[in-house]
């Protein structure tokens, strides 16, 4: 009997500082205004430019909502909108476009993520989970989104609200630990491993 293949997951996440970054997202239709929404949700300081030739009620109600950091370009695209990006989404449902633009970027040798088109993203945008200085991003190597998104939502469940209180109280702890890197790692293992314990006990008792 054969054995079935295994797939591998090689993407490596990160976790990107985008107010000291530059983004670009072409489209502000419904497509743009998801990933525009979902990016300023998780990183409200993104700096972030935006090129179409129409800009949906979505997008201008979203940012009437904050004074965030977004420059609407109201044109076509042009080839010159990519000078100093360091990262680019094609977010228009003009198939045609969305390659022009991530061919350009791959030109300049600009990261690059095309929507609903995996062959095509340097990057994908994963589910995001946060609790205060605690951010979770979950990715299917853009098998499915949608699992992603529900995986998230058990996630949120599941992560005590008191998290944001819980890493504040460690930080204090790390910096009034003594010794060397090697004895600090070793008490903070100690520590975060009896409170993960403690978490899941009740979380088996709750069950």
């Amino acid at each position: 009997m054969q054995q079935a293949t295994v797939e591998h997951n090689p993407l490596y996440p990160i976790f990107l500082k985008l107010h000291h970054l530059e983004m670009l997202i072409v489209g502000a239709g419904e497509v743009g205004f998801e990933k525009l929404s979902f990016i300023l949700k998780s990183s409200p300081e993104a700096n972030i430019t935006v090129v179409a030739p129409w800009i949906s009620p979505d997008v201008s109600e979203l940012l009437s909502q904050k004074d965030y950091n977004v420059q609407i370009i109201q044109r076509e695209f042009q080839e010159a909108d990519v000078a100093g990006k360091d990262l680019i989404i094609a977010a228009t449902n003009i198939r045609e476009l969305n390659h022009e633009v991530q061919a350009i970027a791959k030109k300049n040798k600009i990261l690059v993520n095309v929507a609903d088109t995996p062959d095509l993203c340097d990057f994908y945008l994963g589910s995001i989970i946060t609790r205060g200085n605690l951010k979770v991003a979950v990715s299917t190597n853009g098998k499915s989104p949608t699992f992603a998104k529900r995986f998230r939502q058990v996630l949120e469940e599941i992560l005590p609200h008191n998290v944001a209180d819980l890493l504040e109280n460690l930080h204090e702890i790390r910096n009034r630990l003594k010794g060397g890197f090697t004895e600090k790692v070793k008490q903070l293992n100690d520590i975060t491993a009896s409170l993960v314990e403690t978490e899941a006990e009740d979380h088996s008792k709750v069950n």
